[in-house]
């Protein structure tokens, strides 16, 4: 792991990736997050950069755009997952939650979500290109990450890696909520995670920072968890860029705080384009 790096001037330019560009002479890195299932996509993601970095959720437990993929309707149905997202959606978590009681019921649910999960992953981690940078989301397991992640694929959580002389932090997984993700962690062990990176050029994390328009999700009508820890992290060292993804549909993709730029690259399942980092 490289130390951190003095200063943070230097030119960049940002973009989707995707479009023709002209011949460089820097380094370019694209970076995605919330994958859920898109394979097919995610073995493009790399294509044309140095490096991928990935910012968790590849595991598609239910898609709320389309019903009929994932976990959840290959076991129970499309009308399950009608009513499931329904419930969600008008934050009747309750009444969700018993349903999926009701539908669990008699089922080795560890067994079948753990056996459906590792088909992903192992389609998922296939398609990353090397080298790739990888963290977890809060819909995944972290406990099978080691397995699958090849020798091109460098998983960190709480971790820090140089890039080109640029230093990127990682924070992986979610804070607690309503939904009871698969990694959730209480606040203080996120915090400690946060504390750990110190003066980053890059801050890269599953979830926002907890400012209310990155946070409010349009679709689902809801604001998701952020981090006051990142926040705090953020206008504490002021990196040049704080990418995060979690929030599929936000309320603002990008906004500056202080001095850093603060982007929304959770858009990849729905549109299979990364976003790109150039110096």
């Amino acid at each position: 792991m490289a130390g951190s790096t003095d200063g943070r001037n230097g030119g960049d330019s940002r973009t989707h990736a995707g479009a023709p560009s002209a011949a460089r002479t820097g380094t370019r890195v694209h970076v995605v997050s919330d994958v859920h299932g898109n394979a097919e996509a995610l073995a493009r993601a790399g294509d044309g950069a140095d490096a991928l970095i990935c910012l968790g959720d590849l595991v598609l437990f239910l898609d709320y755009a389309d019903h009929s993929r994932g976990i959840f309707p290959d076991l129970f149905g499309i009308e399950n997952a009608h009513r499931i997202v329904e419930l969600r959606t008008a934050r009747r978590f309750d009444e969700a939650r018993d349903l999926g009681r009701r539908l669990w019921a008699g089922l080795d649910r560890e067994r079948l979500i753990e056996d459906a999960v590792r088909r992903q992953y192992a389609e998922m981690f296939a398609a990353f290109p090397h080298p790739t940078y990888a963290t977890y989301g809060n819909v995944d397991i972290p406990g099978l990450w080691q397995e699958y992640a090849g020798p091109g694929t460098t998983v960190l959580d709480g971790q820090r890696v140089e890039i080109a002389g640029r230093v990127f932090g990682f924070v992986g997984g979610g804070l607690p909520s309503p939904m009871r993700t698969p990694y959730e962690v209480d606040e203080e062990e996120y915090a400690a995670k946060v504390e750990a990176l110190g003066e980053v050029d890059v801050l890269c994390s599953h979830i926002p920072p907890e400012v209310p328009e990155l946070c409010y999700d349009t679709v689902a009508r809801r604001f998701e968890r952020g981090s006051e820890a990142l926040l705090a992290a953020i206008r504490r060292t002021r990196p040049r860029y704080a990418l995060f993804g979690h929030v599929h549909q936000p309320l603002a993709r990008r906004m500056r705080i202080g001095s850093t730029e603060c982007v929304n690259v959770g858009h990849f399942a729905a549109t299979g384009r990364p976003w790109a980092l150039e110096w």
